[in-house]
């Protein structure tokens, strides 16, 4: 950047501001980075916790759905698994991080009531349809927090190399450009004073050989 500039005082100026800007853009994006990390670290321990609620919460699902097979039969449960009606659906939406939209995924609402025929039915049959659809609610929210790790975790790199660009490579350079500028202007002024002393003595010299012509 340095060897293409023009050295003039008003590319001086503009450098300078550049600079400005450069510093000012460069503490907005580390507060922004700083903000992101926070968020990660937080979600990061959100996410340990929900993956070891999701294990417990399978496990004994599995153990239910045992305990009913045992009781009823794998007939009676396939016919019931069959005859069930489609899961309730989720809303995603979007909170703002920074500027950074991660993805909100709501819980499905299951109905109050038994969706199944209570006859034949019995409580251990219950107890896993209810173990499951809370495997389902965490599993959901589980999804959500990885999104966002992931998402996050993007973003703190992308973040971080506009710092690393700002602090090595464009502040530095900018920085050598006003170096390179001022030391031309002020060649450039010590040339030009020279000059002037220089046409001044020649100056002098004239005009006293002018007085001792006429004298």
């Amino acid at each position: 950047m340095a060897e293409t500039v023009r050295p003039t005082r008003m590319e001086l100026l503009n450098t300078k501001q550049k600079v400005i800007l450069a510093e000012k853009g460069h503490k907005i994006l580390k507060q922004k980075r700083d903000a992101l990390v926070l968020e990660f670290f937080n979600i990061v321990k959100k996410a340990s916790d929900l993956r070891n609620k999701l294990d417990k919460q399978t496990l004994t699902a599995h153990k239910a759905l045992a305990v009913a097979r045992a009781f009823h039969g794998d007939a009676f449960i396939e016919a019931q698994t069959l005859a069930a009606v489609a899961a309730p659906g989720v809303a995603i939406s979007t909170k703002n991080v920074m500027g950074l939209k991660i993805p909100v995924i709501s819980s499905p609402q299951f109905p109050a009531f038994q969706v199944y025929s209570i006859h034949g039915t019995s409580a251990k049959f219950d107890e896993a349809v209810y173990t499951f659809r809370e495997c389902l609610k965490l599993a959901l929210q589980l999804a959500e927090t990885e999104t966002a790790l992931k998402r996050l975790l993007v973003e703190i790199e992308k973040t971080n190399r506009r710092v690393n660009a700002l602090e090595y490579n464009v502040t530095p350079n900018l920085k050598a450009t006003i170096k390179m500028i001022a030391g031309h202007l002020s060649r450039l002024e010590s040339e030009q004073f020279f000059a002037l002393k220089v046409t001044k003595r020649r100056l002098q010299k004239a005009a006293e050989q002018a007085e001792a012509l006429t004298n």
